[in-house]
């Protein structure tokens, strides 16, 4: 059994100890790449591969897989895809609260959110961050002490009234605040490696970093 078959398995041992039954993932790939000189990120490459592709490989065994494209769609078959709802919101929060509005017919009991401009999101996060979620409504992503709320393990129940509070303006207006009004806990992945998995690319310099580092890893 490779590595990610190992992964998958204790996520899933990890999950039942919760009594967690279902887990979806929204990729949140609505950035307009401004400072990359408004370049959809998601269809970037890093070490031959589409930032989307990695993501979408981060997730395997989550269920449902959502896209988050804020307000223009693209071609990618697979994931759900899921435009911004009509409010004063955008970013990233609008991207989680368009997850929750389509989830809230069959809602899973956590809601996973990766940025697609993350191409080393590490394969285990699921595994480590599922024992802490207890007593907790969210894990938040972090390294060395800097947050990173686009990554991130939501209880669903915390954030199912997010739509409602975009309709009505009553909503957080960042992941990073609506983390700190439901209750946070953090998983500091300085704790397991020096390199910093959630890197991400919002400048050319970052992308060129990124690229450096799948071809070291390579």
């Amino acid at each position: 059994m490779g590595a990610a078959g190992r992964d998958r398995l204790a996520t899933g041992a990890a999950a039942l100890e919760q009594g967690v039954t279902r887990i979806a993932a929204v990729i949140l790939a609505g950035g307009r790449g401004e400072r990359l000189g408004g370049i959809n990120k998601a269809l970037i490459e890093i070490g031959g591969r589409r930032l989307v592709d990695r993501a979408m490989g981060a997730v395997q065994g989550c269920d449902p897989l959502l896209l988050a494209v804020g307000g223009a769609d693209f071609d990618l078959a697979g994931p759900i895809h899921v435009p911004d709802l009509a409010s004063d919101y955008a970013g990233p929060l609008a991207g989680v609260a368009a997850a929750v509005a389509r989830l809230l017919a069959d809602p899973p009991d956590l809601l996973l959110s990766l940025a697609v401009d993350t191409p080393f999101f590490p394969a285990d996060f699921l595994e480590r961050a599922l024992p802490r979620i207890a007593g907790h409504s969210v894990v938040l992503a972090a390294f060395a002490g800097q947050d990173y709320p686009t990554n991130a393990l939501w209880r669903f129940d915390s954030i199912r009234l997010l739509p409602a509070g975009l309709a009505d303006s009553t909503a957080p207006h960042s992941l990073k605040r609506l983390a700190a009004t439901i209750g946070a806990t953090r998983l500091d992945y300085a704790d397991h490696t020096d390199f910093d998995p959630f890197l991400n690319a919002n400048t050319p310099e970052e992308l060129e970093n990124l690229r450096s580092r799948a071809a070291r890893k390579a």
